[in-house]
């Protein structure tokens, strides 16, 4: 069984085909006028339902991993959307939804999910089509999943984690289509790389590939670290080359270092896992050029491949290996499920430690920052600080230098006021002293032109007492009205 998750950011948006051209309507003469295509960009995550330990693997004979939902992978893009449903000739009457799911990194391919009216339907699209040539011309086949669930998301991590008990399907690195068993051959190189046997007997070179390791070497193995020729294993996972621990353990010791826990020795061909300290081969292997190949059906290729072997018959005989290749499958898939577990949990702590001393180094310098900052902000405190205590103490002289000032002009207006009463008081003296000398000196001229001048002859001027003030002191007498200042 098969679950889908699709990673996008971007909604279907509406595809317009000529279903209604006259190409079309010979594909599907009673014209499903209902059926809106609908394309969108993502990227499309594709697991498979793991084996349970308990009972056989569930395959498209049951009728419980069969859905009206279908996933059509691998589209070569010479095939337009027009040319895809008329290649599903009769069947496109019982559409009922098709969603044509593109990708950027792959423009040679695109994916298409249908979905279908019945399971009958369904049953007989998936029969039609499964293993059909796109174009007579042309290599590509059709391969067709039953999905029991599509989820959308927008984190393209929430879509690369598999649902529980399901594993996400590899691609094979040449043609890009899923590396399913049921489907097609699988052959696995010396380095741990699996490609479809029609894919890798197209590659005339003796080197894996993806990673150019040489798959027939002529000079013999020795060990990455001390070169010996005995004892030789070889890691399943990366292709280190070691001595076993009866030697100087440098594959134990790789296994120590990496945790890859499978382990192939060379001579033997077994293989070794150091988790559980035992043998743990159960691949089957050619006889002819000593590559690992695992094989759960005929190969689909329509070329003789001459890798795969799958028509001569070496190896087991056929009741054998219908009797036994299911099991050795399911614990091939168990062990490399479990084996890439391992890995990603070790690869998850090391990203964790990463990010713990990302955050740390990280937290370091914020305080770091931090404690410059404040420092800073401390020096200026204690600068603006003594600049106030400064200006507090130009401001006290300021004020003791005002009290002064004002002290000192107080006793000049006093001596001022003082001194403006003392001149008004001589002003009045004098005043007073003007006006008696007037006084006196009318006195004389009236006497002097009084015609009975012989009348005052003779007569004697005595001196009239003046009254004395109060205190004792003499005092002229002032004209009324007349005030001292």
């Amino acid at each position: 069984m098969f679950t889908l998750k699709i990673h996008t950011v971007d909604f279907p948006q509406p595809l317009h085909t000529t279903l209604t051209s006259s190409a079309s309507a010979a594909a599907a003469p009673n014209g499903n006028t209902n059926l809106k295509p609908a394309e969108l960009m993502g990227v499309a995550h594709l697991f498979r339902q793991l084996p349970s330990a308990s009972g056989p693997a569930v395959t498209v004979a049951n009728i419980s991993a069969r859905t009206t939902l279908v996933f059509v992978v691998a589209v070569p893009n010479y095939l337009s959307s027009d040319d895809f449903l008329l290649f599903c000739g009769n069947h496109v009457p019982h559409f009922e939804e098709i969603l044509f799911l593109r990708n950027d990194g792959m423009e040679d391919r695109y994916s298409v999910l249908i979905r279908l009216e019945s399971q009958l339907a369904a049953d007989g699209f998936y029969c039609s089509y499964n293993g059909k040539r796109f174009k007579p011309s042309e290599v590509e086949v059709c391969h067709i999943y039953f999905a029991q669930a599509v989820e959308y998301t927008e984190s393209a991590e929430i879509a690369s984690i598999p649902p529980p008990d399901y594993t996400e399907l590899p691609s094979c690195p040449v043609c890009l289509e899923r590396l399913d068993p049921d489907t097609s051959g699988i052959q696995s190189t010396l380095c741990d790389h699996s490609f479809h046997c029609s894919c890798v007997s197209k590659w005339t070179y003796l080197s894996c590939p993806v990673c150019r390791l040489c798959q027939e070497q002529d000079e013999r193995p020795v060990c990455a670290v001390c070169g010996t020729l005995k004892n030789l294993w070889i890691c399943l996972i990366c292709g280190f080359v070691g001595c076993g621990r009866y030697e100087k353990g440098h594959a134990s010791g790789h296994w120590s270092d990496k945790k890859h826990h499978f382990s192939l020795e060379l001579e033997k061909q077994q293989i070794w896992d150091y988790v559980g300290d035992k043998y743990v081969h159960r691949l089957n292997q050619s006889k002819v050029d000593g590559k690992s190949v695992i094989v759960s059906s005929r190969c689909s290729s329509v070329e003789e491949c001459g890798t795969c072997r799958c028509d001569e018959g070496e190896g087991l005989d056929g009741a054998l290996f219908s009797s036994k290749i299911e099991g050795i499958l399911d614990e091939y898939n168990r062990l490399l499920a479990s084996q890439l577990d391992i890995q990603r949990q070790h690869y998850e702590s090391l990203l964790a430690e990463a990010k713990s001393g990302k955050e740390s180094s990280t937290a370091k310098a914020v305080e770091k920052a931090i404690f410059s900052r404040t420092h800073d902000l401390e020096d200026k405190l204690e600068k603006y600080a003594e600049e106030k205590k400064a200006v507090a103490d130009r401001n006290q002289e300021l004020m003791k230098k005002q009290e002064f000032l004002q002290n000192k002009f107080k006793e000049i207006e006093e001596r001022v006021r003082s001194s403006l009463k003392s001149k008004d008081e001589k002003i009045l003296d004098l005043q007073e002293q003007i006006r008696d000398l007037k006084v006196y000196v009318e006195a004389q001229r009236m006497v002097t032109n009084m015609a009975d001048s012989d009348g005052i002859r003779g007569g004697t001027v005595l001196p009239v007492e003046l009254s004395q003030s109060p205190s004792g002191n003499p005092k002229r007498r002032t004209k009324p009205g007349r005030r001292r200042n």
